[in-house]
């Protein structure tokens, strides 16, 4: 016998159906079942409302049934589905994960699907695993063993901490021109010449370029930039040395900062960025002289991410030197030309960490006190 059903929706019933259709997020088989009731409701005919949304009378006649036989509830809602039992017992995903977090496989790099489905069939007696099960199972417990998370805060100490607040608390200050800070770090880059010579590139035609290269040895780039005026210098060198770096910090003091009554310098703890570095390359009177008028603020240990010319040295990177440079007169040219268009702009860096938002962010890897505990 076919039962012809009829909806008749009360008046907050069509109320909740037209708030669903008329904003958020729904799955599009919920919108549609919405749309079906609202029609009937309206006394729209079935073959009416399967031409319009596009869809087969047996789907119609199905929300309508559930709707009469149940509620408006059931109607909206997916069917429980038939599947076949899960493949991997409790115990064999929990081998599984445990697996997935061990090490991997001599001469493997990290675990993927197939090696975890060929291990599991060692490990059990399924005689195969697929690979979409091994995907399924993993990803309800939140594991993609082929992926890796890299820290930038090491363990947090009081030392840490104290050089951290240092450095945030110098960013916080108000622009004193007798007191500038100025961000030091130093990096390499190799300079590498091209064996053919490149196809210029022309409508329809991207510019070509032989794989094949030369390397012509390696500069040192050490690279200054003021916080407030917006201002960078970057210095090429051959060498990275005590000497070199104690030569920077005089040009700090003699060339780009005359009038300043200190130059307060944020800089990282490589060995050659010391007081002793400027004793061992000028005479005592010079390197008191020049020590005078410089103040050294360090990151904490392995937290160069505080230091702003970092992020600088990045966009000298990607705007300049992301490209082959042949030689270090041409590597000279280049940076003092990029060096010239941000200094005309005072190209600046919006800082926004802050002491106030590191003792939040950080506040469970800050060292215990006695009066925490």
């Amino acid at each position: 016998m076919n039962v012809r059903y009829r909806v008749e929706l009360d008046q907050s019933e069509r109320e909740q159906l037209t708030a669903l259709l008329s904003g958020g997020k729904h799955a599009a088989r919920k919108l549609k079942r919405a749309q079906i009731l609202l029609a009937a409701d309206s006394g729209v005919s079935d073959e009416a409302i399967a031409t319009s949304l596009g869809i087969g009378g047996s789907t119609i006649y199905r929300i309508k049934r559930r709707f009469v036989e149940g509620n408006l509830e059931a109607a909206l809602s997916e069917e429980p589905r038939p599947g076949a039992a899960r493949k991997l017992t409790g115990k064999e995903e929990a081998l599984l994960v445990a697996t997935a977090c061990s090490k991997p496989p001599a001469g493997r790099a990290r675990w993927t699907l197939e090696l975890l489905a060929g291990a599991m069939v060692k490990l059990t007696e399924h005689e195969d695993l697929s690979r979409e099960t091994v995907r399924r199972r993993l990803a309800e417990n939140h594991l993609k063993p082929w992926r890796k998370d890299m820290w930038c805060v090491a363990q947090v100490d009081g030392a840490y901490v104290a050089h951290m607040e240092d450095v945030l608390d110098l960013y916080a200050e108000t622009p004193n021109p007798k007191r500038p800070v100025v961000c030091f770090d130093e990096s390499p880059t190799q300079l590498i010449g091209e064996v053919r010579q490149p196809i210029p590139a022309e409508p329809g035609q991207l510019e070509r370029y032989d794989c094949e290269y030369k390397r012509n040895g390696t500069a040192n780039l050490f690279v200054f930039f003021d916080i407030h005026r917006g201002w960078r210098r970057v210095k090429v060198t051959e060498h990275r040395a005590a000497r070199d770096f104690a030569q920077c910090m005089r040009d700090l003091v003699d060339a780009h900062y005359p009038q300043a009554d200190r130059v307060r310098v944020v800089l990282d703890n490589l060995s050659t960025h010391s007081r002793g570095a400027l004793y061992e390359t000028f005479t005592a009177p010079e390197a008191h002289r020049i020590l005078e008028k410089i103040e050294f603020h360090y990151t904490p240990k392995h937290a160069s991410w505080l230091n702003m010319v970092e992020i600088e040295i990045g966009v000298l990177r990607g705007q300049c030197l992301y490209r082959r440079i042949p030689d270090r007169d041409r590597l000279v040219a280049e940076i003092a030309a990029w060096e010239h268009q941000r200094n005309a702009v005072s190209a600046r860096i919006n800082w926004m960490f802050s002491t106030e938002r590191a003792r939040t962010k950080l506040a469970r890897a800050y060292p215990k006190t006695v009066n925490d505990l």
